[in-house]
């Protein structure tokens, strides 16, 4: 309750700063005093249960360790995000506070989404998250590419948006108690009803369009390609793990008594997700555009959690929000900083700026899943909770066979930083935007990645307090 309250009030703190305030740079020290606030008073709820707030919500908000665990880790999550990233969100354009204001408003949207305990709360939370999205997506007004962006995001986030509408009024016309709340939408383990059955197909869908799993996933290399690329970082990152943790929340709760009737929905769409994203990947020769198909393909890792349902998917799943999160916010506030956004832009980075190349470097192992980093430790948490459901084994043999793909087209990058030459005379980045704060911060990421991968239990552990 306390990172709802106080992101939004927030978010209105910071919009009517923006009358105020004329300095580009203010705006980013009380963004990141905002969300120390909301960050340490989450932290206290997670370890005391207090609420600074007493509001009765009639049990539409249910909190616990599971969803305060995880908004600690969105906001921390963000709070490296504004920290890498605050001097580039600056360079988009002159309305800086309001940037700012829409990013916590998500933020509200994403305590939402992880807290709702109705469907009614859950349509709510997606469109805060949403409505704000589509206004960052086209921020960059002389870019034609971005109000493309802006426009493809919206229409498909509206339609995604009508296709939950009608699974709620199924599942309400469905449900014997006539009730939006999830616990009590379906009971026993019969026969699914008929309504219940179609509104839970197209819920699915809906919140398959919000997580780009295949195959409704061909809105976002356009959208994350077109948008800026400080806030294609944020949309790739926290926004997308939050939406799966809204997936996994909803059908555990609603549909938990009757997983065996729609599992082999999710089957489907973790072997399409797996194999759209990883082989398309392959042929990207833009970084940025191969990192929007290898955020499909790591949500067809994701998707396990919804598979398994089961205590280790739980602990998967929040440690493989960390990990891709910090390892994405990571490579994209590189990205940010290079001239060019195609793999022959990364030749020679290594020679020129060998702090970005070396935790570039790490990053991109933690994405592939090799052994010591965070990302290693998540994939291996996800297919440990398939192989526990013990269905469909051959979905994890398929799963690490994409792994093993997803390596080629991670290590082209590290092959083009390492071992080729700058076939340029200019330099891959611009010298003056790497501060020696933006390389510490940069290591500090890599080393959390380290740390994750040889210590997950840092994460897991906060699921039981």
């Amino acid at each position: 309750m306390n990172a709802i309250i106080l992101t939004a009030a927030w978010g209105v703190l910071m919009m009517l700063c923006g009358a105020f305030i004329k300095s580009k740079s203010a705006p980013k020290y009380l963004a990141i005093a905002g969300l120390l606030l909301v960050l340490i008073s989450n932290c206290l709820e997670l370890g005391t249960g207090a609420s600074f707030f007493s509001i009765d919500v009639k049990d539409m908000i249910r909190v616990n360790s599971f969803n305060l665990t995880f908004i600690n880790i969105a906001l921390g999550c963000t709070l490296l995000y504004f920290l890498l990233n605050g001097r580039d969100i600056e360079k988009v354009g002159e309305h800086v506070s309001e940037y700012f204001a829409l990013l916590f408003f998500v933020l509200c949207g994403v305590a939402l989404i992880s807290t709702f305990n109705t469907l009614l709360m859950l349509f709510i939370g997606i469109e805060i998250v949403s409505i704000p999205l589509y206004v960052l997506t086209g921020s960059d007004k002389r870019n034609l590419k971005s109000n493309e962006a802006a426009l493809k995001y919206f229409l498909m986030g509206s339609f995604s948006t009508g296709i939950m509408l009608l699974g709620i009024a199924f599942l309400y016309g469905g449900s014997e108690t006539g009730s939006f709340y999830i616990s009590n939408i379906i009971s026993g383990n019969d026969p699914m009803p008929p309504m219940i059955a179609v509104g839970l197909v197209l819920l699915l869908i809906s919140m398959s369009f919000k997580v780009s799993a295949a195959p409704f996933h061909f809105w976002t290399p356009d959208v994350y390609d077109g948008a800026p690329t400080v806030f294609t970082s944020f949309m790739a990152t926290i926004v997308k793990a939050a939406a799966f943790f809204a997936f996994v929340r909803l059908f555990e709760n609603a549909f938990g008594s009757m997983h065996a009737q729609w599992q082999k929905l999710i089957v489907i769409l973790i072997a399409a997700t797996l194999l759209i994203g990883n082989l398309t990947a392959v042929f990207q020769q833009s970084v940025k555009r191969m990192l929007a198909y290898s955020s499909i393909a790591q949500a067809g890792f994701m998707l396990f959690s919804l598979f398994a349902l089961n205590g280790m998917a739980k602990e998967g799943l929040v440690l493989y929000t960390a990990a891709y999160s910090l390892a994405s916010i990571g490579i994209f506030a590189i990205l940010v900083k290079m001239n060019d956004y195609t793999i022959d832009g990364f030749n020679g980075l290594a020679k020129q700026q060998p702090v970005l190349a070396l935790t570039a470097t790490i990053f991109l192992l933690s994405l592939t899943g090799i052994p010591l980093t965070a990302g290693f430790q998540s994939k291996f948490y996800m297919l440990l909770a398939a192989v526990e459901n013990g269905q469909h084994i051959w979905l994890v043999i398929l799963a690490v066979l994409c792994a093993a793909i997803s390596a080629y087209y991670y290590f082209r990058v590290i092959q083009a930083m390492y071992f080729k030459d700058s076939t340029s005379s200019a330099e891959s980045v611009n010298s003056s935007d790497i501060s020696l704060s933006f390389k510490l911060l940069l290591v500090i990421t890599a080393v959390l990645i380290i740390v994750l991968g040889m210590f997950p239990n840092f994460i897991t552990d906060w699921l039981y307090f």
